[in-house]
């Protein structure tokens, strides 16, 4: 029989969280093969905030960060950064001045952009979204063509900081474009898993608005869902005595139960009907790695040809309501996102109830929504 520990933690800024409050970064390569994907933007912007606002009346702030190269690479700048605002104007303004332009060497400075995500007034209440859109590794990742090959001059590391931005609750959509990206997809697979975010590959420029439009739906659908399953955990564990070891399937069942009578509902990106891809081994090994150093020592790089977005992303992912009684599943990785809501097409055998395993979700809604109960295996 598989036992958890339960113990109730703190939750000082609970009270305050709110999910329909939206944090929206996006990073961007401006270097010159990035020219379509800025337009798409620019174009973009107004219908990816009014959706978000209209379906999930979400108190929205925006932010940009532009990022090129590291002088003698590029001379004009490394990183160019627009800290948060409410005024879609004023966001509008910021994507009109971006331009497309230099880039040396293969990579980029992927680390100094993330760094300045990370230094982004991020608010405490809010759900944390950054949709990074890169074509080229970071430096210090590939063996050739690589004008910094020990990594970023400043001293930065993108592993490091993708860790201090999972902590805080920021979840990453790592938009690549393929097959530019395609050697290094397992790389920016991995920075994605460990925000508990997605790979999204794009051979569209056109898909941009239904990737953003869609990863914020589901993260605040998933925010709220997990605020409910929260609630089922304590009522259960408290049903149960308030202490010591409880059964992990029994409890699990017992959750599943609950929201499933209440015909709980969350979105799920999907293209063709499919739920976007998860991540795989490599990348996923490659998460674990605190530093680019240890990365490096395990690093393969991938094929250029074969891009995922061939067969599978040649329509845009959209969000759709799918129903836990339909299916619902809680990730038993690590890391324990709450995920894979909904599979309304074909479905023959019954759902199967979640299991829950520790530690409790880092990277859905982070440190602004602290889930009730820490999961100790």
């Amino acid at each position: 029989m598989s036992e958890i520990q339960v113990e109730k933690v703190d939750q000082p800024d609970l009270a305050k969280h709110d999910s329909s409050v939206l944090d929206l970064a996006f990073a961007m390569d401006c270097t010159g093969s990035m020219s379509s994907y800025i337009r798409s933007a620019q174009r973009s912007i107004h219908k990816i905030v009014e959706e978000i606002v209209a379906k999930e009346q979400s108190d929205i702030n925006l932010a940009l960060v532009e990022y090129r190269d590291h002088p003698p690479q590029d001379s004009s700048f490394v990183t160019r950064p627009h800290d948060f605002t409410n005024k879609v104007g004023k966001m509008k303004g910021w994507l009109d001045d971006c331009s497309a332009s230099g880039g040396g060497d293969g990579p980029e400075a992927v680390a100094d952009a993330l760094h300045q995500v990370l230094k982004l007034s991020w608010r405490d209440e809010a759900t944390k979204i950054c949709v990074f859109i890169a074509d080229a590794p970071p430096h210090g990742l590939q063996k050739s063509r690589d004008g910094f090959p020990k990594g970023c001059p400043d001293g930065l590391d993108p592993m490091t900081i993708t860790h201090q931005l999972a902590e805080k609750g920021v979840t990453i959509y790592m938009v690549g474009c393929e097959p530019a990206i395609n050697r290094h997809r397992d790389f920016f697979m991995a920075i994605a898993h460990l925000t508990g975010g997605q790979y999204v590959p794009l051979r569209n420029a056109e898909l941009l608005a239904q990737v953003i439009i869609g990863g914020a739906q589901e993260e605040i659908s998933l925010q709220k869902l997990m605020e409910d399953v929260n609630i089922e955990v304590v009522q259960e564990y408290e049903a149960a005595g308030g202490e010591g070891a409880i059964d992990e399937e029994e409890l699990s069942a017992k959750v599943y139960k609950k929201m499933q009578s209440k015909g709980a509902k969350t979105r799920q990106l999907r293209s063709h009907n499919a739920a976007l891809p998860e991540a795989n081994m490599k990348s996923k090994m490659y998460s674990k790695f605190t530093n680019m150093d240890d990365l490096r020592m395990n690093y393969e790089e991938g094929k250029e040809e074969g891009g995922m977005g061939a067969e599978c992303f040649d329509c845009a992912p959209v969000p759709i309501a799918t129903s836990m009684m339909e299916e619902a599943e809680l990730f038993s990785m690590d890391d324990a996102y709450m995920s894979n809501v909904g599979n309304i097409d074909g479905m023959s055998a019954p759902p199967r109830p979640p299991r829950m395993s520790a530690p409790a979700p880092r990277g859905r809604g982070g440190s602004s929504a602290p889930p009730q109960v820490k999961l100790n295996t």
